[in-house]
């Protein structure tokens, strides 16, 4: 099955403002996350890309604009199911004010039980993000092959659900992740189980480039004693 390149918008004007900005409009990039978003291309000229898939919300438009100018005719679909975390109620207030809230102990320690007033919860939020990626790994497997990569542009919490489910964690650990902005997260996903690849990866990225096949076949028994890494 393929590889999926997640990234993580560029920093945010509510990032820098310390916001929630759950699904706000007009949430564009700062100064920093346009930089960012311009050194994608760069990043990632190594990979070949079967499709982008985005969140529809504006940073993360912006974040894949120079990387599809560099790279004429390569298919952009949006996707609902990747969208920001509805957060509700919680949308647009300072994360220093929302910390003395009852509720964010509970989404910092117990993550599955949490629902944000006026909008969803947590473990619905999971739920979307799997389907999509699982939807997109065959669609994307179908039309280009099992060794093609895409990409999904998104958000923090997303990555964060998506990586939690690739490592068979419960949601009740996807705490323990960071994904910082404009960051890339890859997961390898085989007809027996993932492989992430990266985690919040702010550097190069050559090493994510297909590879001949190992010996053995489809690469679903791991590496014992870590792997040779990228050439």
């Amino acid at each position: 099955m393929p590889t999926l390149i997640l990234v993580r918008h560029g920093r945010s004007t509510a990032n820098t403002g310390g916001v929630l900005a759950g699904r706000m409009p007009g949430v564009a990039l700062d100064e920093r996350g346009t930089a960012q978003a311009a050194a994608l291309p760069a990043r990632l000229a190594d990979v070949p890309l079967a499709a982008v898939v985005s969140s529809p919300l504006l940073r993360c438009r912006e974040t894949l604009a120079p990387l599809l100018a560099a790279r004429p005719g390569l298919p952009l679909h949006t996707d609902e199911r990747i969208t920001e975390c509805h957060y509700g109620d919680w949308s647009g207030r300072k994360l220093g004010e929302l910390s003395g809230e009852p509720l964010w102990e509970v989404v910092q320690r117990h993550p599955s039980a949490a629902a944000f007033p006026g909008g969803e919860s947590l473990r619905a939020m999971q739920t979307r993000a799997v389907d999509a990626v699982q939807g997109w790994n065959e669609r994307v497997e179908r039309e280009h092959g099992d060794d093609a990569a895409y990409l999904m542009c998104t958000h923090g919490d997303v990555i964060k659900a998506v990586v939690a489910d690739a490592l068979g964690l419960h949601l009740d650990q996807f705490q323990r992740i960071t994904a910082d902005p404009c960051s890339v997260t890859a997961i390898r996903y085989t007809r027996l189980r993932p492989y992430l690849l990266r985690l919040g990866d702010t550097g190069d990225l050559a090493g994510l480039a297909p590879r001949p096949a190992a010996p053995g076949g489809e690469g679903a028994d791991a590496a014992v004693g870590g792997g040779a890494g990228a050439p």
